[in-house]
């Protein structure tokens, strides 16, 4: 098969598309043939050597890629059979080698594609759509609130307006340049701005018409997930996702005590309560329903796995980028 490979840390050219052997799944193991691999921020700050979190990089050489889609062509010992010719989606987890023809993944994992619903976006459901729903699930949004959110063109993002928009929210969508912010605002945010603007927070201000922002969901932190949270109103909650901008929103005892405002992880409350592979299958059942419908705005060959990193890094795509064999 042909897989993407990485030898040494570094930026995106270090990712070599070669010929492998193909995986043999072990005793619990499915293979996927993959019809679709997703492509996150996160696989990038992987691919550069980053610690993330508590874990440390990964051990070279490694394939890349913790989301696939596709169908189960081999079953491993102590598998049922008939998961053979099923289409499947799977979150890879730690284990990584999604950016290949072929992964392996212990059968437990697997999640069957609901009718109806494409391999590229059952892939984005499965990593940002569980993402999605266990920040929904903290928010808890009513048609009361405003919800300012940033990297609002993005994959969670878009989902994010979506969800907010279906509980009768005010929705303010943060882009970054014209073309997002139209995406943004078809997606039905009620207001949508350009963040590369100058003054961008006093678009919103004048947007409101004096209404505060009572949720700010932080993607981005650094400048703009500052801006933001200095948007929120008393008493404001901001869910922080994380901090693509390389750099965590700043906040103090003032902004906590001062302005009565809850700053709190958007995602691990509910993981906690539910676990993963319930809120992957919330996300892909609403997938399923039409209730959110993930964006997949950026499709790249496998082979030109380094271009889709280099899109990603760059602010370049819309949505959920995904990589096809």
């Amino acid at each position: 098969m042909h897989a993407i490979r990485q030898y040494e840390f570094g930026p995106a050219a270090t990712l070599r598309y070669e010929q492998v052997a193909d995986p043999v799944p072990g005793a619990g193991q499915v293979r996927i043939a993959v019809a679709a691999a997703g492509v996150h921020l996160i696989d990038t700050r992987i691919r550069a050597g980053e610690a993330m979190g508590p874990y440390p990089p990964p051990e070279l050489p490694m394939t890349p890629g913790r989301e696939v889609a596709g169908v189960v062509d081999q079953a491993g010992p102590d598998v049922d059979e008939s998961w053979l010719g099923t289409r499947v989606v799977a979150h890879l987890g730690p284990a990584s080698g999604g950016y290949a023809e072929l992964a392996v993944r212990d059968a437990d994992a697997l999640h069957p594609i609901p009718d109806g619903l494409a391999d590229d976006a059952a892939v984005a459901m499965i990593g940002t759509g569980r993402t999605t729903m266990g920040v929904l699930e903290t928010a808890r949004l009513t048609g009361d609130d405003v919800v300012l959110v940033t990297s609002a063109a993005g994959g969670v993002g878009s989902l994010l307006v979506q969800a907010g928009r279906r509980s009768g929210a005010t929705v303010v969508g943060v882009a970054g340049g014209p073309a997002k912010v139209e995406h943004v605002r078809g997606l039905g945010a009620t207001v949508a701005v350009d963040y590369t603007a100058p003054g961008w927070a006093d678009e919103v201000r004048a947007a409101l018409a004096g209404r505060d922002v009572t949720v700010v969901f932080d993607l981005v932190g650094g400048e703009q997930g500052r801006t933001a949270l200095e948007l929120l109103g008393r008493g404001g909650r901001a869910l922080v996702l994380g901090w693509s901008s390389g750099r965590a929103t700043t906040l103090d005892g003032a902004d906590v005590v001062g302005r009565g405002i809850t700053v709190a992880p958007a995602f691990a409350p509910a993981l906690l309560s539910r676990g993963v592979r319930s809120l992957e299958e919330r996300a892909l059942a609403v997938a399923a329903r039409g209730e959110l419908t993930p964006v997949v705005g950026a499709t790249f060959p496998l082979a030109r796995a380094a271009d889709a990193h280099t899109a990603l890094e760059s602010r370049g795509t819309i949505g959920k980028v995904v990589l096809t064999p």
